[in-house]
């Protein structure tokens, strides 16, 4: 039957319709409203960066009449020298401020918290947010004064004071004074902070006091990288993270976090205290920063892409700006035309790009391992065919390690003889340790009847990796040993390493010029949260690191980093396996990028000022 169209329908249908009316009208208010507000913040943003500008110009002892211009005709003095670069590559004619800079990590980040992390990955992101006292000029190595605008060390060497600029400020616009220098050592030395790694490293800092404007670092004897320690120290704001030594309980918050990060840097987070694993992370410009030139890039941010196909197919398609290829996509990826008409490839040895081992744990769960006997260590270093992982998995890119210190400066010694791929001397070896095939079923037992059977435990998602210990199963076999490989995620690993929860682990240390070796092979660091994480003690090794640590005359103390050397290359408590060489796209789009002494000139390492920039049209993001 059908129904009429009644009185009743039309007021109903009235009602809806009016309904809908208020909620559109209500939208459109909303829409308004958030319109305002990022007007507003616009306006506030480019108001807290005219007062920066300000700010730098005053420090610069400019005349204010005119408008104020990111490059002007001015001269850095000498005390601005860490700004030369940047300041130079602002006055280019393209120049422009803007855009974002997309980077990719392989491996989620588990805290950024200062002190808390102790990955690479972390690291490079806290540079951006965190000052330090001194910055280091990429091509010539000088130090340069950057939140220090000066210094002075005594005669002995025992006594480094700095002298802090004025007019400094966080980015919540806080002021930075030298007593937030001193409160971050004092904060970081608290044994209610867990931060064993970095407390080790300062260890030898007896005293940090602040006085006006100066900083004190007093230590207890000397040492040879005593001015970079005390002037590479991350600056944290008292007034921020100050509250977490009230109590035990507010430092147990501090050690459970993982985003609180707030700093004086360039960039700043979005949020200071929100941050967690698994978020992108994404930093964007201190406006209130108070360097002579200010950060180019609108946004830095780094993506978490745990696959490498993932992250080759990401750099194609433009989702990441650099990327890092491993070497058989960069011998392809160099002959590709539609990748290089798009992007700028480097191929470098980087100082500080270190090396890949495989370190041998000798105690775990309260019990030696074969690994506690130096000649197994020896026979595993003979097994593994470091030349030819560098010939097939990495095409030549790369060189083998004997040791951890740079070949290409005076610490390496240089009178040993890398050990070549030796199956009958890996079996010799693994004897006289009391391994041997004793039921003949081609796999060496221990006299207790033990399979020389072990687990390499290494990061999940690389390629690279997983081709590098899939040949090393198949080398260690032809000598009776059971390898099994163990990828696991990089949280997992982390907690693996904090534990000694592992046979034998297959990483990387970053490098340098020189190098300390103190945190991951002095015997004190097998303390709980150490980075010697082998358990491996060496009274003989102990004194010499000390000897080489104290003496701050060069010429004396490179020999004794060469006995250093020359123990650990007997020893063989890791497998040195190789230095890789930096094979680095970046997006061509991107101006000024430069392969210095230091590496690729990206910014951020020692707290450099960045000097890359995209000019106006070319530039494909925007806020």
């Amino acid at each position: 039957m059908i129904q009429r169209f009644q009185k009743r329908d039309l007021i109903l249908y009235t009602f809806m319709l009016a309904i809908l009316v208020s909620i559109w009208l209500a939208m459109f208010q909303i829409d308004r409203q958030w319109h305002f507000i990022a007007q507003t913040q616009d306006k506030i943003d480019e108001q807290t960066r005219d007062i920066a500008d300000l700010r730098r110009q005053i420090q610069r002892g400019a005349v204010l009449s005119g408008p104020v211009s990111e490059a002007d005709s001015q001269t850095l003095p000498a005390d601005w020298q860490a700004f030369a670069r940047a300041d130079d590559a602002s006055r280019a004619a393209d120049y422009a401020r803007g855009d974002w800079l997309i980077s990719s990590f392989p491996s989620q980040v588990p805290t950024l918290t200062p002190f808390l992390s102790g990955d690479t990955y972390s690291s490079n992101v806290q540079r951006w947010v965190i000052d330090t006292l001194i910055t280091r000029d990429p091509a010539t190595l000088e130090w340069l004064p950057l939140v220090a605008e000066k210094w002075s060390i005594s005669d002995d060497g025992l006594s480094i004071t700095f002298t802090v600029r004025e007019g400094l400020v966080f980015s919540d616009g806080q002021p930075l004074t030298a007593q937030d220098v001193a409160f971050s050592w004092h904060f970081m030395m608290d044994e209610k902070i867990a931060a064993p790694r970095d407390r080790s490293y300062y260890s030898r800092i007896t005293s940090v006091e602040s006085n006006g404007r100066d900083v004190t670092f007093q230590f207890a004897e000397p040492y040879f990288e005593s001015f970079q320690i005390a002037g590479l120290m991350a600056i944290l704001p008292e007034h921020f993270y100050g509250k977490y030594l009230e109590s035990v309980a507010t430092a147990e918050e501090f050690n459970r976090s993982t985003g609180l990060l707030l700093g004086s840097g360039p960039y700043r987070m979005v949020s200071p205290t929100d941050w967690k694993p698994g978020d992108l992370i994404e930093l964007v410009r201190n406006e209130r920063y108070w360097g002579w030139v200010s950060a180019p890039f609108e946004r830095r941010i780094w993506k978490s892409i745990q696959v490498d196909a993932a992250q080759l197919t990401e750099f194609k398609n433009g989702g990441i700006d650099v990327y890092t290829a491993r070497p058989l996509e960069y011998r392809d990826l160099v002959q590709d035309e539609a990748v290089t008409s798009g992007a700028q490839p480097f191929e470098y040895y980087d100082p500080r790009g270190g090396y890949i081992y495989i370190a041998w744990n000798q105690l775990r769960s309260g019990s030696a391992t074969p690994f506690a006997d130096r000649r197994v260590r020896e026979a595993m270093t003979y097994l593994t065919d470091r030349q030819r992982i560098v010939d097939e998995i990495l095409m030549g890119y790369a060189l083998v390690a004997n040791g951890p210190f740079n070949p290409l400066g005076k610490q390496a010694n240089p009178n040993l003889v890398t050990r070549q791929f030796d199956v009958a001397k890996a079996k010799s070896l693994l004897a006289e340790a009391g391994y041997i095939d004793r039921d003949r079923d081609g796999v060496v037992e221990s006299e207790q009847g033990v399979p020389l059977s072990f687990k390499i435990t290494y990061p999940s998602g690389s390629d690279n990796y997983k081709r590098v210990v899939l040949l090393l199963k198949d080398l260690y076999v032809k000598a009776g040993v059971l390898m099994e490989p163990n990828p696991v995620d990089w949280p997992v690993l982390i907690t693996a390493l904090n534990n000694k929860d592992f046979d034998a682990i297959s990483l990387g240390w970053t490098g340098d010029f020189e190098i300390d070796v103190y945190q991951n092979m002095h015997s004190s660091q097998t303390e709980p949260g150490g980075d010697n994480f082998i358990n491996y003690k060496n009274p003989e090794l102990d004194g010499l690191i000390e000897n080489a640590r104290r003496e701050m005359n060069e010429d004396l103390r490179m020999p004794l980093w060469h006995q250093v050397h020359a123990l650990l290359w007997r020893e063989q408590p890791y497998t040195y396996l190789f230095r890789s060489k930096s094979l680095v796209f970046s997006d061509r789009r991107i101006q000024n990028v430069k392969v210095e002494r230091a590496g690729l000139n990206t910014g951020g390492l020692w707290s450099m000022p960045m000097e890359w920039y995209v000019p106006s049209g070319q530039q494909k993001y925007s806020r």
